[in-house]
């Protein structure tokens, strides 16, 4: 069945999606192989291109069922305002509970994304063209979930001011030592960092969007301002060429320094358990490593809600398990240098809060040091990097033990404090977990829309890798020439 490729047929209506996959299985693609970059341009930017214009029943159903999570979490979160935080577990002397741990759990996910997208970019990974939109739009949505859960913990939200570092009549800064003037900062620094990189990264499929959308097509108006007027002159192309270059160097100086800046939330402290210099990069590699597992996940996602699998393929979720295999191996030897240097010092305070750990979470316990055990032995076989669903287990697996890593760091140090007779117990109320919930159905939502709204795959990465240059020699001159990968087949 033939696929208009010609440009006029960009502004018609588009082959269904099942012809855009018809043409693909004729070609009979291998299973471990990379993207065929001598398919049609037409087909590689219509099939990109496609959860845009095609919705499967998958993404109707999950959608839905996210929009509802979602709405249960606002009420409630609604209830909370008018009731206050009595509805909460919290009470004295325990004033953080599950949503600074979400808070540090999501900004911990989204450094990754910026972080692998930014290191393959640099790195001319070919391998990195499907992946890179994915990774970078988890960053930005992981980040607007997480500047929530400040607001949810403040409780009276009107006095979110406070959260500023806004001058007094004395021109000082009263609430600079607060870590949600700290946080506050890190969040805003990271989302404008990493929403411009997203956004210059999506011009050029902006762009292309516009131009294939049917003539009357709704996106068609919104497309064209956002595109920016952009045309694929040589000029722009230059242009963002060394703007994305500039930014994924901005983008890897600034994120460790900014999870950093999250862990100072507790190092800061000194409150055993918490006030040691380790803190800093011990928050950094296991957001890297929460990121990666997140990045896989979506991966995988994204085959299955959008069949995207002739582009996204089995040799870039596979060259993913691999870092993170190389990741989970960093985290452990994290974790045991932290137990090692507590049990060699056998510090009372600080012992008897492992000592509570294993006494009041065994459970918990076991599932975080065994989920990063279980991961760097089944990501070691080769059969286990090649099966999505096995990929998509290890990695949930991976960050429900970051999840709960992030729990045992705040609620058994409150909880059991230096002076004994302040030792109680946290447990997260109704409200507190429907809120936790919504916050994970509110980031796939996130997607959701976004998918139907901008491309989702970086279509201007992989047709990078459909021309390939070099140097040939003429005379006493060398020419830079460039030829199209469809054209040598």
């Amino acid at each position: 069945m033939p696929i208009p490729m010609d440009e006029k047929d960009n502004c018609g209506k588009l082959p269904s999606f099942e012809e855009l996959r018809e043409l693909a299985a004729r070609k009979n693609i291998q299973a471990g192989a990379d993207i065929d970059l001598n398919m049609p341009e037409g087909w590689l930017n219509q099939y990109s291109l496609s959860p845009m214009f095609f919705t499967t029943r998958a993404y109707f159903i999950f959608t839905i069922a996210a929009g509802m999570v979602v709405a249960w979490a606002i009420a409630l979160w609604g209830y909370q305002i008018v009731k206050g935080m009595g509805v909460t577990g919290l009470r004295h002397p325990i004033f953080w509970g599950i949503y600074i741990a979400s808070f540090v759990f999501w900004v911990g996910l989204s450094h990754s994304g910026t972080i692998v997208s930014s290191l393959l970019r640099l790195t001319r990974a070919h391998w990195r063209r499907p992946i890179l939109r994915g990774a970078e739009a988890m960053t930005v949505f992981a980040l607007m979930v997480a500047a929530l859960f400040p607001l949810i913990h403040m409780g009276r939200v009107w006095r979110a001011y406070y959260m500023f570092p806004l001058f007094s009549q004395r021109e000082l800064w009263p609430n600079f030592k607060s870590p949600l003037v700290w946080d506050m900062m890190a969040i805003s620094v990271y989302l404008v960092s990493s929403v411009t990189f997203l956004y210059v990264g999506l011009l050029p499929d902006i762009a292309l969007a516009r131009d294939m959308c049917p003539q009357f097509d709704w996106r068609k108006k919104y497309l064209t301002v956002l595109a920016l007027g952009w045309r694929g002159s040589h000029r722009q192309w230059m242009a963002h060429e060394r703007a994305s270059t500039l930014l994924a160097v901005f983008i890897l100086l600034i994120a460790p320094s900014v999870h950093t800046i999250v862990s100072w939330d507790f190092a800061m402290s000194i409150t055993p358990g918490w006030h040691t210099t380790i803190f800093g990069p011990y928050f950094v590699v296991g957001a890297i490593y929460s990121g990666v597992a997140g990045v896989i996940a979506l991966m995988i996602l994204f085959r299955w809600i959008f069949k995207l699998d002739e582009i996204i393929r089995l040799v870039h979720i596979r060259n993913l398990a691999k870092l993170e295999l190389a990741m989970a191996i960093i985290w452990s030897y994290f974790y045991f240098v932290e137990f090692i240097t507590t049990w060699y010092g056998h510090k009372p305070a600080e012992w008897r809060i492992w000592e509570y750990q294993w006494e009041r979470f065994p459970h918990l316990m076991v599932i975080m040091l065994g989920g990063t055990a279980v991961a760097i032995a089944a990501l070691s076989f080769n059969r286990v990097r090649n099966s999505p669903l096995w990929l998509f287990i290890i990695t949930m697996l991976i960050n429900v033990g970051m999840y709960i890593e992030r729990y045992l760091i705040l609620v058994p140090v409150l909880t059991h404090r230096d002076n004994p007779y302040m030792w109680t117990d946290y447990l997260p109320s109704i409200v507190e977990k429907s809120i936790v919930a919504g916050s994970f159905a509110f980031f796939f939502l996130l997607y959701a829309v976004f998918s139907k709204l901008l491309p989702v795959v970086t279509v201007a990465d992989i047709r990078e890798g459909k021309f390939i240059s070099g140097d040939l020699r003429i005379g006493n001159t060398y020419v830079r020439v460039h030829a199209d990968a469809e054209e040598q087949s």
